[in-house]
């Protein structure tokens, strides 16, 4: 018999919209004996049923809920109809060759991601809750969806916080880590087992696409490229010359080697620099490009340290518009969800009123379709991609 949680009052309301998560202060009594990661029962103050999910009281959102649906078990038939669910959606959204398969809250499985690439799948679960049913999601896409194999990825700190250790390894017989795929027409080796995140962001898929029509014939440089994906993408689209840049050595290397993958090692050329101090003294140079890329990684992970990355994204965007050509392109984009759309804007307000340029915005976009957005989850709205020209 599962226990039973009484919420406060004032909590129904977020919860009726389909939020969620349910926090520890929003728990008013509860009957009956659990242990973390057990699925409970949540109902109103007046006894009304809410839903069900697991629940850790070590953590702040202390019951994630699963199911609105009292009769529905949380076993095996649950995951293969959500996986089921997630993947026809893609379907018809996406190229699903590779993809975000399941995005957490918004495919109705809190604390879990599981990204594609090519037959190869990587896990990533960050809640005791969800941790519990690693073997059966393994067993799930090996049998429903074809799995060669299946890797891995929780080595992310917020298992701390829910009394977990990080995790990554193989959950399937182990196989060659390193993972070639296609997106957009360009192909990339993806390191599933070092590789940032997951392996590759899969969040840009259609933003990098978006980006082909600006970029023909252009001199092109990419800010923080990672893995040399927009950099790639815009020697693809037909760029004159592309330069990306980026801190670490090794990411360098990693996109040099995607440039020859593609044969484009004499368009599209990768070199290590620190982006906030390479563009002031290319400023200083007078260089100038058609199409400038800025794709940070996130400033801020937290409400506390906002004005700080409010500071980053203005200095990176004032850097990035001094560099480009009178009437070419700035691509500029932020993967923080507590970056919102309103400040973001205002922020790169600021950077064109500093640099004395106009902006003309060409097209705002988010995450990839795979990536979606559930109104209910605010957490789940996170990527604010903008192109603009400059005049």
């Amino acid at each position: 018999m599962a226990s039973k949680f009484y919420l406060h009052k004032i909590a129904n309301k977020k919860l009726s919209a389909g939020r969620p998560w349910i926090y520890i202060d929003e728990i008013n009594e509860y009957d009956g004996d659990y242990e973390n990661g057990d699925i409970v029962e949540v109902y109103t103050e007046k006894n009304e049923f809410i839903g069900k999910g697991y629940i850790n009281d070590r953590s702040k959102i202390t019951i994630r809920l699963m199911t609105k649906d009292i009769d529905e078990a949380i076993d095996e038939n649950f995951f293969k109809k959500r996986l089921k669910n997630a993947w026809s959606y893609r379907e018809k959204v996406i190229d699903t060759s590779s993809c975000r398969f399941v995005f957490g809250e918004a495919d109705f499985l809190p604390g879990l991601t599981i990204d594609k690439f090519e037959d190869y799948f990587v896990i990533q679960i960050s809640t005791l809750g969800m941790d519990k049913y690693r073997d059966l999601i393994v067993k799930i896409l090996k049998e429903d969806f074809g799995a060669k194999g299946v890797y891995e990825r929780s080595d992310i700190a917020t298992r701390e916080i829910e009394g977990l250790e990080q995790k990554k390894g193989f959950l399937t017989e182990p196989f060659d880590t390193m993972v070639q795929i296609t997106e957009n027409g360009v192909k990339y080796y993806v390191d599933l087992e070092n590789g940032q995140k997951t392996g590759f962001f899969l969040d840009q898929k259609e933003n990098r696409r978006a980006i082909h029509r600006i970029c023909k014939d252009a001199e092109v440089l990419d800010c923080f490229t990672h893995t040399g994906s927009f950099a790639l993408n815009a020697g693809i689209a037909g760029a004159k010359s592309v330069l990306g840049i980026d801190v670490s050595q090794h990411a360098v290397d990693f996109a040099t080697r995607n440039s020859a993958l593609n044969n484009l090692s004499d368009v599209v050329k990768f070199e290590c620099h620190n982006a906030f101090d390479i563009l002031p003294k290319w400023a200083k140079e007078n260089r100038k490009f058609d199409v400038v890329i800025l794709d940070p990684p996130a400033f801020t992970k937290s409400k506390n340290t906002v004005v700080g990355a409010k500071r980053g994204y203005k200095e990176i965007n004032l850097r990035g518009l001094k560099m480009v050509r009178e009437g070419g392109f700035l691509v500029t984009c932020s993967c923080s969800h507590y970056m919102s759309e309103e400040l973001l804007k205002k922020t790169i307000e600021e950077a064109a009123r500093d640099a004395k340029r106009q902006l003309r915005q060409v097209e705002f976009r988010t995450q990839s379709a795979d990536h979606p957005i559930l109104w209910s989850s605010d957490e789940s709205y996170y990527l604010k991609f903008f192109i603009f020209q400059v005049i």
